[in-house]
C-alpha cells in the first residue's frame, strides 16, 4: 500500500502532506518497501480536531456495535494473514513465521478478548461504603472514555502493539491517532486499511506518518492520553511535554531482563527458552533475556546446551520459512550491539558464538552471540542492548541471584527456572519487575488478558488486561442518599451537642463496628432533633 493521493489516504484514515517523504527499506535486502509523507504539525493538529469531532459520536456507540466492528477488523486480518506477515517481515527484518506467531496471532486473540469482554469489565461497579449504608447511602463507579488516544509505538512490533492498543481504546469508547515508527511506516498504513475495510466510521482511527517531529507534534497537540513504546530517553521527553497540558501517559520503555536458572531446573528446557528469549526478533525485544544468571554448579552444563542450540539456528532473510534469525531493523541498532560486544571483550568476557556481522549475508545481520564470564560490573550488562546477545553470569545462593537480578535501573520482566515451585514463587515476588514468569520467559505480552508494564525505568502504567483497559477510561463516582428527608448530623450550625456527636463518630462509627456504632445512636438522634428544631 502506498500513499499516493490525498483522497485515498483520507479514506484510509491516513493524513497526507506535501512535505518530505520517509522511504521504508527492507533491512535484510536494502530494497525499498514504500514511501510515506511526513505529516507536519499543522496536519497533526488537524487530525486531532477531526478525532475530537469523531469522538462525540463514537462514544455514544453501544458495546455491541464496537464489538461488531472490531470482530470485522479481525476478519480482515484473518483474510490477509500472509500478506500482512510478509509486509511486517519486509519492514522489520524479522522472519515471516515469527511475524505470524508474535504479531498477528497474539493481536487476533487480544481483539476477540476485548471485543467480547470489555462491556463486562467496564460495567458500573458498586462500592461497599461500610456503615454509611445504614444512613441510606450508596456509591458506585461508572466509566467514561477519555477522548482521543495518541499511540506512538516502537518499530520492533509495528503491528501488534499499535493495533492492540487501538482496539482497547476503541472498545472503551475513545478515538485513536497512531503515529507509526519511521522504520515501519507501511505497516502503520496497513493498520489504517484494516480499520477502513472493517467499516469503522471516518476518523475513529487515523494514522499519521512521519518521523520524531511528527510524534512530538502529536504530543503537543494535546490528546487525552498518550501511549508510548520506546526508549527511556524518549519516554522522558514525552512525559515532560505531556505534563504541560497534564496529559496522562502510559510509557512502556526499556528492559535489561534477567533469567535466573537454579541448579534443580530442567536444563534442557531452560537452554531452549534462553536461546529463544535472547535471539527471537534478533533480540529486539524489551523483554528479551539480556542477562542470564545460572547457579555455578550447573553453569557449564547449561552453557554448553545453549551454545549447541545457538549454532543450529539458521540466519537468513525473513521471507524464508526456514529462517530463525532475521535481520536487525536498523544500522543504528546494529552498531549498539557491536559496541556492547566490543565492551564485553574489553572487560574480559568470552565470546562463545557469533560476535560479528554475518559475513555471508549482505543486509543488517548480526550473528546470535553467546557470552560467558560476564558480571554486573561490565557496562554492557547494565545498558540495554536490544540485539542478539546472551551474556551468562553465575551465582551461588538464592540471595545473590535476587540481588544480581535487581541490580539494574530496569524492571520490565524476569524469569525464574526451578522445579521447586515454592522457591520459584518466593524468588519471583522479590524481583523488581512488572512481570515475572516461573519456567517461562517473554511471551506474556502475547496474552492480552494479562497486564503488561514495568517497574523503575521500564515504564509507567499498564497495557493489556483489565489494568490496561482502565488506563483508557476515567471513573466517575456516583453517590446517592436514598433517605433524603433528614438533615445530616454534621451540617451547620455547630453546637456542643454537635461536637459531642463528632467525638462519637471518631470513637465509635469510624471503628467500623456495628456494636460500637449502636452505642452512639441516642446521641445521633439528639443531634438530628436539634437540627430539625433550628
Amino acid at each position: 500500500m502506498t500513499a499516493d493521493g490525498p483522497n485515498d489516504d483520507l479514506m484510509n484514515g491516513v493524513v497526507t502532506t506535501k512535505a518530505d517523504e520517509i522511504v521504508s527499506y527492507n533491512p535484510a535486502t536494502g530494497d525499498e518497501v514504500g514511501r510515506v509523507p511526513i505529516a507536519s504539525a499543522e496536519d497533526t493538529a488537524a487530525a486531532l480536531r477531526r478525532s475530537r469531532t469523531a469522538f462525540q459520536s463514537w462514544k455514544q456507540t453501544s458495546f455491541a456495535e464496537r464489538k461488531r466492528l472490531v470482530m470485522a477488523a479481525r476478519e480482515v486480518i484473518l483474510a490477509e494473514v500472509d500478506e500482512i506477515a510478509h509486509l511486517i517481515s519486509s519492514e522489520s527484518g524479522k522472519p515471516f513465521g515469527e511475524a505470524i506467531a508474535f504479531e498477528v496471532a497474539p493481536v487476533l486473540d487480544l481483539m476477540q478478548h476485548f471485543a467480547r469482554r470489555s462491556e463486562r469489565m467496564l460495567r458500573p461497579a458498586k462500592i461497599d461504603i461500610g456503615l454509611f449504608k445504614l444512613l441510606g447511602r450508596s456509591s458506585r463507579v461508572v466509566y467514561h472514555p477519555l477522548g482521543v488516544v495518541g499511540i506512538i509505538p516502537a518499530w520492533n512490533y509495528p503491528f501488534s502493539i499499535p493495533l492492540g492498543e487501538a482496539v482497547m481504546a476503541l472498545m472503551a469508547g475513545n478515538t485513536v491517532i497512531i503515529k507509526p515508527s519511521e522504520l515501519t511506516p507501511m505497516t502503520g498504513l496497513k493498520i489504517a486499511e484494516v480499520f477502513e475495510k472493517a467499516g469503522f466510521p471516518a476518523d475513529a482511527v487515523q494514522v499519521i506518518s512521519g518521523d520524531g517531529s511528527t510524534g512530538a507534534a502529536l504530543v503537543e497537540a494535546g490528546p487525552d492520553k498518550i501511549m508510548f513504546t520506546g526508549s527511556v530517553a524518549t519516554g522522558k521527553k514525552i512525559a515532560a511535554a505531556a505534563a504541560k497540558d497534564l496529559t496522562s501517559v502510559v510509557l512502556e520503555l526499556g528492559g535489561k531482563d534477567p533469567m535466573i536458572v537454579f541448579e534443580d531446573a530442567n536444563l534442557e528446557l531452560a537452554a531452549r527458552a534462553a536461546v529463544w528469549g535472547a535471539f527471537c526478533n534478533s533480540g529486539q525485544n524489551c523483554a528479551a533475556v539480556e542477562r542470564l544468571y545460572v547457579h555455578e554448579s550447573v553453569a557449564d552444563a547449561l552453557t554448553q546446551k545453549i551454545i549447541q542450540k545457538t549454532l543450529e539456528l539458521k540466519q537468513d532473510t525473513g521471507d524464508k520459512e526456514t529462517t530463525s534469525i532475521g535481520a536487525m531493523s536498523s544500522e543504528r541498532q546494529l552498531k549498539i550491539v557491536e559496541d556492547h560486544v566490543a565492551a564485553f571483550r574489553a572487560d574480559g568476557a568470552r565470546i562463545e558464538t557469533g560476535g560479528r556481522r554475518n559475513p555471508g549475508l549482505e543486509g543488517l545481520f548480526y550473528e546470535p552471540t553467546v557470552i560467558t564470564n560476564a558480571h554486573n560490573d561490565m557496562r554492557a550488562m547494565r545498558e540495554e542492548t536490544f540485539g542478539p546477545t546472551l551474556p551468562i553470569a553465575t551465582f551461588s545462593t538464592e540471595e545473590e541471584a535476587v540481588r544480581l537480578a535487581n541490580d539494574t535501573e530496569f524492571g520490565l520482566t524476569a524469569s525464574v527456572w526451578t522445579r521447586d515451585y515454592a522457591k520459584g514463587r518466593r524468588v519471583a515476588e522479590r524481583i523488581e519487575a512488572g512481570t515475572v514468569c516461573i519456567n517461562e520467559h517473554l511471551y506474556t505480552h502475547g496474552i492480552g488478558q494479562t497486564p503488561w508494564g514495568g517497574f523503575k525505568n521500564s515504564g509507567r502504567g499498564r497495557t493489556h488486561g483489565r489494568e490496561g483497559l482502565m488506563e483508557l477510561v476515567q471513573g466517575q463516582h456516583i453517590h446517592t442518599n436514598r433517605i433524603a428527608i433528614l438533615p445530616d448530623a454534621w451540617w451547620l450550625p455547630y453546637t456542643p451537642t454537635a461536637v459531642e456527636t463528632f467525638r462519637g463518630f471518631a470513637s465509635k462509627f469510624a471503628s467500623g463496628s456495628m456494636i460500637k456504632t449502636s452505642l452512639m445512636l441516642p446521641l445521633l438522634f439528639k443531634r438530628i432533633r436539634e437540627l430539625l428544631k433550628k
